[in-house]
């Protein structure tokens, strides 16, 4: 398996694009700020043709691109519907409004072809099986791609964890957006997140790469959610 990306010039949102061998089609995850050049490059160096675009969920930092990225390629996007408002109106989930954004030069489109993701499916594209959790907090529709690790980059485990911006190395996603809940996010990571196998790679949204169990072993948020809950006294 071929898993590679690229962080954006703005926001360090990371773009990644994932297939099964070089030469193959492939999937282009979360389509950032900036990144079209950069990623006709990759799709060129691997001889990739993208078969679809994934959305970790909506921000516009994780899907300024999407539009036209597939429209050049004729292919779908597929974001979780509780996030689908967020490709016809990303100031919805903004605290400012987005034309206020780039000294107001700020140009977003609508991609034609949408796609829903659903809870527990097991999305076979471009010769990829890549299993959907939903995982809210983030926003509403925040999920997480699983699949297996293969010998992608030589890694020593059994499956990798796309996070877009429920977990990353030492922290996790804000929640104070529109669409934001710490409850939710505290439940994500409970039910999605550490159940997860110590061995897996996880690609976050933004920063470097990490794993389930230095994450388990380290991060403050997911130790907190570890801890027991008090007992109370008679």
């Amino acid at each position: 398996m071929l898993i590679t990306g690229f962080p954006s010039d703005v926001f360090g949102t990371n773009c990644y694009v994932v297939a099964a061998a070089p030469g193959e089609q492939c999937v282009i995850v979360d389509p950032g700020i900036g990144v079209e050049q950069r990623l006709d490059e990759i799709l060129a160096q691997h001889k990739l043709q993208p078969a679809a675009v994934l959305l970790t969920h909506g921000h516009l930092d994780h899907t300024f691109s999407v539009a036209p990225v597939c429209g050049a390629k004729g292919i779908p996007a597929y974001v979780h519907p509780a996030d689908r408002e967020l490709l016809a109106d990303p100031g919805k989930a903004l605290s400012i409004d987005p034309a206020q954004l780039f000294g107001g030069r700020f140009s977003y489109t609508e991609p034609s072809d949408v796609a829903p993701l659903t809870d527990g499916e097991a999305l076979a594209i471009a010769g990829l099986e890549i299993t959907v959790d939903h995982a809210p907090g983030h926003t509403s529709g925040s999920v997480l791609f699983r699949l297996p690790a293969g010998a992608a980059r030589g890694w020593d485990a059994d499956e990798v964890c796309l996070s877009g911006d429920v977990l990353f190395a030492g922290s996790i996603g804000r929640t104070d957006l529109p669409g934001g809940s710490m409850t939710a996010m505290t439940a994500s990571l409970r039910d999605r997140i550490l159940p997860l196998a110590d061995d897996t790679i996880v690609l976050p949204g933004h920063g470097q790469a990490t794993t389930i169990g230095r994450e388990r072993a380290t991060n403050p948020f997911l130790q907190e959610v570890m801890r027991p809950a008090p007992t109370r006294g008679l």
